[in-house]
């Protein structure tokens, strides 16, 4: 009796500890799984809003007698430019007088877009229009263009003529830093079809009250002369009312 007692006792000496022990190694992997668990989650970074690809431009400046009257005539004349290659893609009123309009078009072709600035119907359209004297008409190549959404509306336009196109962009681009720290953030850079040393830039401006310092200010003329600029700029303030 006393035998079969101390064997029944082992026996269940024996059985918990084995259960001990696989619940222990049981443990143990676990711990080790996820201590050497990975997160292969891939880590997207953001699209660049950066485009690079160069963009034919026809952009028109205009004096208007009526701002509502104007549009409703611009946009009734949408499907003829369409018929030419030309795209809606902003719509300006100038900051100083607000029925000076400015209109940036992309465009397919520049044979087509030329031809068609010159058609009497784009004249009839302007004279609907309330347009006031001639209109400035000038292409561009947009060369480099910052497609991210900000929250300013109000925009700087500058043309001006440098000496060499190349030189002027590198220095242009080591003063990115003393544009930002005076409210100016580049949205657009660009030169004319025919001559790159004529400039075509446009800037958003962040905080007017820098900005405006600055474009009078002695570090700005001292920038533009080391790059090659040649004589003053022309200056163009506008608020952005379509964006297409």
């Amino acid at each position: 009796m006393k035998q079969s007692r101390f064997t029944g006792s082992l026996f269940c000496a024996a059985l918990v500890f084995l259960l001990s022990s696989c619940g222990g190694s049981g443990s143990e992997k676990t711990a080790a799984t996820d201590s050497t668990a990975t997160d292969t989650t891939a880590k997207m970074a953001p699209p660049s809003t950066i485009i690079t690809t160069p963009q034919y431009m026809v952009v028109v400046n205009q004096k208007v007698g009526n701002f509502t009257k104007w549009k409703a005539a611009y946009d009734g004349h949408d499907s003829a430019r369409l018929a030419s290659g030309i795209h809606n893609y902003v719509v300006g009123r100038g900051l100083m007088d607000s029925n000076n309009v400015m209109v940036a078009l992309k465009i397919d072709d520049t044979t087509k877009a030329m031809a068609f600035v010159k058609d009497p119907g784009l004249k009839k359209a302007m004279v609907k229009g309330g347009v006031i004297g001639a209109p400035m008409i000038s292409f561009f190549t947009e060369t480099w263009q910052d497609t991210a959404i900000i929250d300013t509306k109000l925009r700087s336009r500058t043309l001006f003529t440098v000496k060499d196109w190349a030189a002027w962009l590198k220095a242009f681009d080591d003063g990115k830093q003393e544009r930002i720290d005076n409210g100016l953030t580049v949205r657009v850079i660009g030169h004319d079809l025919r001559d790159n040393n004529r400039v075509f830039l446009v800037t958003a401006i962040t905080d007017t009250a820098k900005a405006f310092a600055y474009f009078k200010s002695d570090a700005l003329k001292k920038r533009r002369a080391e790059s090659g600029v040649i004589g003053e700029p022309v200056r163009y303030l506008f608020r952005i009312v379509q964006h297409y």
